[in-house]
């Protein structure tokens, strides 16, 4: 098998082709928060502080971040290298478990009484960004017009 099969070979099925969408969606509306500060984000200076603090980690894994969130979330939604993105916000999102969410449990702070949020929207992600890199962009997707040199819509 050739790098362009393992890359680009998808089935014809539209349940990828919903998770793909929707997880490239969420991604990008994130990334927009942390590039662009719209939908009430902090914008690039506001995230890349809160970044080092939070994790005590480089200013330049920001950026890496927001790449993933915002340039990878676009490329997800219309399938293009999508098995390349899904992997990058599979290990993002296991590092934002592992740097901050990991010590507040696994259930989100939906009554507000915690330090900070748990991981079980995280865990979510990871399994949608994995059936991607395992499956594949599903219908409609650039990746599939790539492999097969015809039409996707």
């Amino acid at each position: 098998m050739n790098f362009k099969h393992r890359l680009l070979n998808t089935p014809d099925t539209w349940s990828l082709t919903i998770i793909r969408v929707m997880l490239g969606l969420v991604m990008w509306a994130h990334g927009a928060q942390k590039l662009l500060g719209w939908f009430g984000g902090p914008g690039p200076a506001g995230f890349v502080s809160g970044f080092e603090q939070m994790t005590g980690l480089p200013g330049f894994l920001a950026w890496l971040v927001i790449l993933i969130e915002f340039v990878g979330g676009i490329c997800l939604m219309v399938g293009f290298w999508t098995r390349i993105w899904a992997f990058g916000v599979l290990c993002l999102f296991i590092g934002i478990i592992l740097y901050v969410h990991l010590p507040y449990g696994f259930f989100m702070n939906w009554g507000g009484n915690k330090a900070g949020e748990g991981y079980e929207f995280h865990l979510l992600v990871i399994g949608m960004a994995w059936a991607l890199v395992v499956g594949g962009a599903g219908l409609m997707s650039v990746d599939k017009t790539m492999y097969s040199n015809q039409r996707a819509f």
